[in-house]
Formats: structure tokens, sequence, C-alpha cells
């Protein structure tokens, strides 16, 4: 009874939360900040590319290299908060939810570089050689930085604990007993024991695991898609069309200008890709931030391709696949959803394919947000007592696999609003230094 209170009580503070005004403040910035940078995503989509494939070095000092910054960036945002963020999406919110997906992967690109642009210019070295930036650094040079900042780093390490951990586990597990049978708790001591050989290696063997992981799961994930979209070709344009009829159904609510399904459709599309690809809650600027770059503005540049990937090429195709399947409106929910979607295309192996991926996308990303988690954590403790940060984490590693996904789910919301109201509010006060920035590089490329 009392769990059934508590998640009925998280269930309405996640609604509030995420209504009509963070959803609006979030698609402005996406708009003012496409504005203001001079259409960044656009004008320097090519050259984004081009950093990616010959990345500019960080400090020999530093703990991770722009392109292992740039990998743990695209790991953390492909996690099962794609694999099955998309299907509760679209359950919640509908096929239209799959239009503002799209919408917000564009107005998302220029949110990226202006967080991972302000976290390595802000940067500082620190008496042990190490570098420390993202948004812990640009927050507190904002009227009110200095408690904000405490704020942010706690919501950041309950997101590292909520989504990076605790859902990641619990849609492998759901994944894995799907397709064996097994108990959940085996799952969960398999589970326990990986991040306790992680987290026994430091940054290093963090790092060198996510470098492995990155490229396999980005890759399976293509080709099985692709398969699958080809096989259902002759219904790709029926859903492009439902997907944009749902987006605008007006169904209006009492006194409302807008239909209650719209906002449900915006809702759920952008709270989950906000969850999904990690844009504009700052982990990105953590991680770049810790590079020691000195070259600030190609950081952010190449660091759009992770929103681009995430976003467009993983995001929307997935849930394009869903609608077009047909499974859209089939009651399942979650990675349910998304396994019978495959299963329409590789039958009896679509459980197999969806569990590979849950597997690969959720290792992932528990791995780099082992890292993030732990930047965090030294800026409170003053890099002290990691030992308990790594207790935590692997106890939330077997809990997440036993607790209700909605409770999970709606935990994460509300982690998710709390940073994107306090990370954007930094980086809007840091627009006139970006485009100074921005035109000068431009000047010079010219």
């Amino acid at each position: 009874m009392l769990l059934e209170r508590l998640e009925v009580f998280v269930n309405n503070l996640n609604a509030l939360l995420w209504g009509w005004p963070l959803i609006g403040f979030i698609s402005l910035t996406g708009i003012v900040f496409t504005v203001a940078l001079g259409f960044v995503q656009f004008r320097s989509f090519f050259t984004a590319w081009r950093y990616l494939l010959r990345p500019e070095k960080g400090h020999a000092k530093a703990e991770i290299t722009p392109l292992q910054a740039f990998f743990n960036a695209l790991s953390a945002s492909l996690g099962n908060g794609s694999l099955t963020g998309m299907a509760t999406a679209i359950y919640s919110g509908g096929p239209g939810a799959a239009f503002w997906v799209f919408v917000l992967g564009f107005l998302s690109m220029p949110i990226r570089f202006a967080e991972v642009f302000c976290g390595t210019s802000t940067a500082v070295r620190l008496k042990d050689g190490s570098v420390r930036g993202g948004p812990i650094a640009y927050i507190q040079q904002a009227p009110g930085g200095s408690f904000l900042v405490y704020i942010y780093v706690f919501c950041v390490l309950w997101l590292t604990f909520a989504s990076g951990c605790a859902m990641q586990c619990q849609s492998i597990t759901v994944s894995l007993v799907s397709v064996t049978g097994w108990s959940p708790y085996i799952f969960a001591g398999l589970l326990f024991a990986f991040l306790v050989y992680i987290m026994s290696g430091g940054a290093n063997r963090i790092l060198q695991v996510a470098d492995v992981i990155v490229p396999v799961k980005v890759g399976v994930f293509s080709l099985a898609t692709a398969v699958a979209l080809v096989y259902h070709a002759g219904h790709l344009w029926s859903a492009l069309q439902l997907i944009i009829e749902f987006a605008f159904r007006p169904e209006a609510v009492q006194g409302g200008l807008l239909g209650y399904s719209v906002q449900n459709a915006m809702r759920f599309g952008i709270s989950r890709v906000s969850n999904a690809t990690e844009t504009g809650l700052g982990t990105a600027g953590i991680l770049y931030g810790a590079t020691g770059s000195d070259k600030p503005v190609q950081s952010g540049i190449m660091s759009m391709v992770t929103t681009f990937i995430s976003n467009l090429l993983v995001c929307f195709t997935l849930m394009l696949l869903i609608v077009a399947s047909g499974v859209w409106n089939n009651g399942l929910y979650g990675a349910p959803m998304t396994i019978a979607a495959y299963s329409t295309v590789f039958g009896a192996w679509g459980g197999i394919v969806v569990t590979t991926l849950s597997l690969m996308f959720g290792l992932g990303v528990l791995v780099t947000y082992v890292f993030i988690g732990r930047e965090c954590w030294a800026f409170l403790t003053n890099n002290r007592h990691f030992w308990i940060y790594s207790m935590l984490y692997c106890l939330f590693a077997l809990l997440g696999s036993l607790v209700s996904s909605s409770i999970v789910w709606n935990l994460v919301d509300i982690s998710n609003a709390g940073l994107l109201s306090i990370n954007l509010y930094a980086l809007w006060l840091m627009i006139p230094q970006m485009r100074r920035s921005l035109a000068h590089y431009r000047k010079q490329a010219a």
C-alpha cells in the first residue's frame, strides 16, 4: 500500500514538473540557441564529422581525451533509455511523440554545443593535475550558482544511480528474463559483479571498456534496425503520416488552447529524448570538461554529432520502426513493445536481438556513468571516500532489477527536470561569450 501511494505521488509530481512551462522552456532554448549561434548545427554539420575523424588532442595530463569524451558522451546517450524509452514515449504520448523527438533532435544540437563549449572553456586544472569542467564549473559563475551547483550535483548523482545504473540494470534484466526465463536475481548478481570489476580498475578501466562497447552497440543497432526498416518499407510513408497526424491531434483540454494529446505527445517525446540523449543535462559537458582541451569551439562542434546520432539516427528511427510495424497500439509497454517490433521481422529471434541491444546499450551506460558520477562525487567530497560511491552504485544495480519500472522512469524524469532547469539557466547567461567565440572561430576559418 505504501509503495502504491509513493508511486501515485511520484507520478503526479512528474506530471506537474513536465507541464507546458518546462516543455516551452526547452523548446524555446533550442530555438534561441539556434538563432543566437548562427544555426551552428547546420553550418558546422560536416565540420563536426571532420573533427570526429581528426579529433583535437587534450593535454597530456588530462584523464580523458576528446575522442574518449565523444565516445562516452555517445555511450551515455545510447542506453536503454533509447530502447525502452522510445517505446514508453509512444505508449504514453502516441505516435505523435516521434514527431517531437525529430524536431527536438535539431533543436538539441546547439544546446549540446553550448554545454560542451561552456564546460571546456571554464574548466580548471586542480592541484593533483586533473581537470574539472562542465556545469560544475560554469554554473558557479551564474547568479546564485554557488548554491545551485550543489543542487545540480546532487541531481546528477541521483541520475547516475537511477538512470545510469538502476534503469539500465532493470531493462537488461527484463530483456534477459523474457528470453531465458531465469530468475532476475541471477542477472542482478552478474551485473553487481561486473560493476565491482569496473570500479576496481579506476578511470582507466572505465574508459577502456567504454571504447570497446560503443562502436559495437552502434553497429549492431544500425544493422538490425536497417534490416527491419527495409522489411517494413511499404509501411513507412503511412507511418510518417500517422506520426504527423497524432502530433497535432486536436483534442481540447478543459479551457485550454492546445490539445491534451498534443501536450502528451510533446511531454513524453521531449522528456524521454532528454533522458535518452542527455542533451541539456550537462553530462556531456562533464566528460568534455575533463579533457583539458584548449579549443572549446572545436569540442562543442564535434560533440553535436553525438546528439545527431542518438536522437535522429537511433531514437527517431526506432520510433518509426515501432509505428511502421504496427505494434504501437498493442498494449505492450517498454521493452516488450520494442521486442514485438523487431519480432515482426526476426520472429522468435526478435527477443534475442533486443536482448543483445539492451545488454550492450545498458553496459555502455553503466560504465560511462561510473565516470560521470565519480566527477560529481569528487566535487562534493574533495576527492575522498570513493568507496562509498562505488558501494552505492553497485547497490542500485541490485535494486534496479527488482522495482517497478514506472517508479524508476518517473524519478528519472523528476531528476532530469531539475538538471535541465539549472543547466539551461546557466547556459542562457553565457550566450554572449559563445557568440564572441564562434564569431572569432569563423573569422579565422574564413
